[in-house]
């Protein structure tokens, strides 16, 4: 049986395009081997190139499999992949390079590479692509959360960010294919599916009279379903019938991942971000009023350049006004092919990082202040196995709807259940609580 070993670096898209991969090798009859214990006839690195680091960890990525067999046939795939081909070509042992489409092309590819032994570049203009591409993964790893990708590429070109020349332009995935996808999702014993792409929030920008909102109407109608996520939207893209559908419907989580990236308006100019603090403000404010309770988590870059004290400082004071239930706090650094990067005014290393800390500590009293709202409440939570490093220790751990990590006392057969629990005390990144009692009793191998 031929053998392929994956390696992914990057985000959660990139996680599942390799899933989607994995989908087409195992069609083909191969079995898949881990990535350092075993040799494959076949490896594929996805890579990412959101930071120079991204392109470096990726190419020391593809020198590892090379030396793991140096017969097999390396294809490389993913960001760096699309923007930097020859670059990766020049590393001899590589075969393949493929961008971040044409991936149901890999297979046809690897069998002619295996007959000619010639190297191929078979990266295109991602510009020009405007077809979503269809890849379907029927099944996770991870048992209780399934990622639904329903879009695919970026039309805001912030100046500090690479991705739409990596990714494309935004486009959107057929909705009749996202909405039988979740049936199928939810039969195979799914019960929270989690929207997913490069620029989620933009689905439908592409599309004549269809967006975000009708797409959720309609996966609101998908029997057996318990909750959808979306893993990121921009606060401009939440607009009056999208409150109504967070204000009504019953399957939309109490979470939203909304990326502020700065709290001040000229840093927000300069990063081209399309919203002014006072917008965003008053946008978390409504999302409150439609959704009480609402965990609203966001990304923060720090010392992007020209920041000085005074902007970091407003930046603080509105963070700290909005009250965020958690906050992924990033230094900025220099993504080489960017407007930032060329930018004089770059912030001393030393200033980026005491401000990081700040922050970071600022985010863990947020999260401790919104977990302690809900002490004495009862959450529903889909644990996702045992708590982690205590495992045989009879502790589950899932996130509550509202995303506070839970940690409790439960039985294996729980995992992947809607288990409702008692929040008994409150800490950072996780709290603790008591089962009061499983929904449901039917087992995910019945419905499977």
């Amino acid at each position: 049986m031929p053998s392929v070993a994956f390696y992914t670096l990057g985000c959660k898209v990139n996680f599942y395009d390799t899933e989607a991969i994995w989908q087409l090798f195992k069609n083909e009859g191969y079995d898949q081997v881990d990535f350092d214990e075993q040799t494959a006839d076949v490896y594929l690195i996805n890579t990412c190139t959101v930071t120079n680091t991204g392109d470096k960890k990726s190419r020391q990525i593809i020198r590892r499999a090379i030396r793991r067999n140096p017969d097999a046939i390396v294809a490389v795939t993913g960001c760096y992949a699309q923007t930097s081909p020859a670059e990766i070509l020049d590393i001899p042992g590589v075969d393949l390079v493929i961008g971040t489409q044409d991936r149901d092309k890999i297979l046809p590819y690897v069998r002619e590479i295996q007959e000619s032994r010639q190297p191929v570049n078979a990266v295109r203009n991602i510009m020009k692509t405007r077809v979503f591409e269809e890849m379907d993964v029927p099944d996770f790893a991870d048992r209780t959360r399934a990622f639904l990708k329903i879009q695919d590429g970026c039309n805001n070109f912030c100046t500090f960010c690479i991705i739409p020349w990596s990714r494309g332009l935004s486009r959107s995935r057929e909705s009749n294919s996202i909405v039988q996808q979740a049936h199928q999702l939810v039969h195979a014993g799914y019960k929270e599916i989690v929207l997913t792409g490069i620029h989620t929030g933009g689905y439908g920008d592409d599309m004549e009279n269809y967006d975000l909102t009708d797409l959720l109407w309609d996966l609101d109608k998908v029997e057996g379903l318990e909750r959808i996520r979306i893993s990121s939207i921009e606060a401009s893209q939440i607009d009056d019938r999208m409150l109504d559908v967070i204000k009504r419907s019953d399957k939309l989580v109490r979470h939203f991942h909304i990326p502020l990236q700065a709290g001040d308006d000229a840093v927000l100019k300069r990063m081209r971000r399309k919203y002014t603090t006072e917008e965003f403000y008053n946008k978390m404010l409504r999302i409150r009023e439609a959704m009480p309770d609402v965990a609203i988590t966001t990304d923060v870059i720090v010392g992007f350049p020209g920041e000085t004290d005074e902007m970091f400082r407003n930046g603080y004071e509105l963070m700290k006004k909005i009250g965020f239930s958690e906050m992924h706090v990033f230094p900025y650094s220099k993504r080489t092919g960017t407007p930032a990067a060329r930018m004089e005014d770059q912030v001393d290393e030393e200033v980026k990082n005491a401000r990081v800390h700040e922050l970071i500590d600022l985010s863990e009293q947020m999260q401790l202040a919104y977990a302690q709202q809900f002490v004495g409440q009862v959450l529903d939570v889909i644990p996702e196995g045992e708590a982690k490093g205590r495992e045989g220790s009879g502790k589950l751990q899932g996130y509550s709807d509202n995303y506070i990590q839970l940690v409790f006392d439960g039985s294996q057969d729980m995992i992947g259940k809607v288990c409702r629990v008692k929040l008994t005390e409150a800490g950072v990144n996780e709290s603790q609580a008591t089962l009061v009692r499983v929904l449901e009793d039917q087992l995910k191998s019945a419905a499977m």
